[in-house]
């Protein structure tokens, strides 16, 4: 077994990689940067190196950083978490060519599988069918175009070397094919780092089912059970259960089977995830995720099965602590991911902030995997998930209520949050009866009254003066945290917490047909879509921003002329700020 894990991400996969290690009694390592100094996982860890930048590209992205990091710290083995480098072939062999265990996959299994076109063609070739689609990179917008004459439309255009919706574009008609597969490929670019693109028939009311597999390096492969994650929006997550509902037996075995036999095909081991589309009673096969999912906790708590403790046993050459037979389902397991977003009546728009409260659910069956405290910020710059809410039921209806009941004493303050929407889906009676599907939030659930903005925070001041000063030093690059005592009239001060109350991204801005329009929350430009004197229809999209890795286009609030832009692509914007005027 190891000694000491180098954990390559952040936020509350790092935390929850950090724990396993910990009961495991092996040593975790956390790199940070420069925005993520005192984030929680830096100061669970045993020891923190800095990667400097404050975008992913320069911190987590930053491979060179990274390595050296594992040189300083003397780690064996590398966890990747989700998501930033946990798919990428190259960084897994970067590592283990250093003799370093990489806890993942192997590099060609990874690369395989992260091709998304490739993949596709390993599936084929064990008998795993998916849905009508290319196996080549899309090379000009005209394809898309022959594509979608020949299959129709909707045509979803996908991120070659990507997954969980980024990077992935939905086009209804030919009109919108170039706009749609250039913002796809800036996506794919800026979170996978590659900017290919492929594209499949997108189908019109399917479930998104996926079934979590793990394999050692003995040759044993086992399914733990499905996940249903059709509760979605622009493509992302936003509840996810086991066991599906509504679904039959036979599909599920026949399911199970087909994720075991894909993994093989490549030679998996390790952790995986193998993503189905179900639709009238057929299901086809979507991609391989060659890493622990986000929604991996709703497995664990139905299966009792640890999968990041798995994860590491595996890594470290041990075999499977249990077999196929021994796998079992008990009762139900419903996980949503709060995220910085406000709900807007179905718009999600970021909201990044300070987390100036954070009040957990507790209580039987309940669950909380979290990256942040209370004082703890969300930037811009990151994914914002904040923390995951999960719970377990003897049963489907059970869970439902014991989750509504956990949202209802979750408290953010500072910040707006998906927990509306959530209590808005588990009080469906289309969600309850099963009955959803990944278009069902976007096309069918009302969410018009529904707004996630933060709670006004009041302020916070320590009754008593502090004589203990805390101070985070760097040595090498090396993170320390060192206490001083010092006598009480110079020591630290205890500074009022404020939260200044944020506009809500529903209303941003100048009024409605002022003509000046204004973005929602803060980001980057990363085009201009008109230009001055240019006439433009109320709805028109003016600029496209870019906040917390997805791409939202800003629309003109009136008809007429383009008298003024006042940003230009690479532009730093804020919540309120005015970029376009229309006259």
């Amino acid at each position: 077994m190891f000694s000491k894990i180098l954990i390559a991400n952040r936020g509350e996969i790092a935390v929850r990689v950090i724990r396993a290690c910990r009961e495991l009694g092996i040593a975790s390592v956390a790199v940070y940067s420069e925005l993520d100094r005192n984030a929680l996982h830096v100061r669970l860890a045993d020891e923190a190196y800095a990667l400097g930048g404050e975008t992913a590209a320069d911190s987590y992205l930053n491979t060179s950083a990274i390595l050296d990091a594992i040189e300083q710290s003397g780690a064996e083995a590398v966890h990747p978490g989700y998501g930033f480098y946990s798919e990428n072939a190259d960084f897994a062999r970067a590592i283990t060519d250093r003799g370093v265990t990489f806890i993942g996959p192997p590099p060609a299994a990874i690369e395989v599988m992260g091709d998304k076109i490739s993949a596709r063609l390993a599936a084929e070739k064990v008998g795993v069918s998916g849905v009508p689609g290319t196996t080549e990179i899309i090379q000009d917008p005209d394809e898309v175009r022959s594509f979608g004459e020949e299959h129709g439309y909707p045509v979803a255009i996908k991120a070659a070397y990507g997954g969980g919706g980024r990077g992935m574009k939905v086009v209804h008609s030919a009109d919108e094919v170039d706009a749609a597969l250039e913002s796809a490929q800036r996506e794919a670019e800026s979170f996978f780092g590659r900017s290919e693109c492929y594209m499949e028939r997108y189908l019109t009311w399917p479930r998104h089912i996926e079934m979590q597999i793990i394999a050692d390096q003995h040759g044993n492969t086992v399914w733990l059970g499905e996940r249903d994650c059709s509760a979605q929006r622009r493509h992302q997550k936003l509840v996810e259960e086991s066991p599906a509902p509504n679904f039959p037996d036979e599909v599920r075995q026949a399911m199970g089977e087909a994720a075991v036999a894909v993994a093989k095909g490549c030679d998996y081991t390790n952790a995986g995830t193998v993503e189905f589309l179900f639709q009238d009673g057929e299901f086809y096969y979507l991609e391989m995720n060659t890493r622990l999912q986000v929604e991996h906790p709703v497995s664990e708590l139905v299966s009792g099965v640890d999968l990041v403790r798995e994860q590491i046993r595996v890594a470290a050459g041990e075999a499977l602590s249990f077999s196929q037979n021994d796998v079992e389902q008990r009762g139900h397991a419903i996980e949503v991911r709060i995220n910085a977003e406000d709900p807007a009546g179905g718009r999600f728009l970021p909201s990044p902030g300070t987390l100036s409260e954070l009040r957990i659910p507790d209580g039987f069956g309940v669950r909380w995997d979290g990256g942040y405290e209370a004082g703890d910020t969300v930037s811009q710059f990151y994914d914002n998930l904040v923390g995951k809410l999960i719970v377990w039921g003897s049963d489907r209806d059970t869970a439902i209520s014991r989750m509504r009941s956990a949202l209802t004493e979750l408290e953010v303050g500072g910040i707006a949050t998906t927990a509306s929407a959530h209590s808005a889906i588990l009080a469906s009676p289309d969600f309850q009866a099963g009955e959803h599907s990944t278009k069902w939030v976007e096309e069918t659930l009302d969410l018009s009254d529904v707004s996630g903005s933060p709670k006004d925070a009041t302020e916070v001041v320590d009754e008593e003066p502090l004589t203990r000063k805390d101070v985070v030093l760097e040595v090498n690059g090396k993170r320390f945290e060192v206490a001083a005592w010092v006598p009480e009239t110079a020591g630290a001060v205890a500074t009022p917490k404020s939260n200044k109350p944020r506009r809500s991204a529903s209303n941003a801005g100048s009024s409605a047909g002022s003509g000046q329009v204004a973005v929602p929350m803060q980001g980057t430009i990363v085009k201009v879509l008109v230009e001055v004197g240019q006439e433009v229809a109320e709805g028109e999209a003016v600029v496209v921003l870019e906040a917390m890795k997805m791409e939202n286009n800003i629309n003109a609030d009136k008809s007429g002329t383009i008298t003024e832009l006042k940003v230009s692509p690479g532009d730093t914007v804020g919540a309120g700020d005015v970029v376009v005027i229309i006259e």
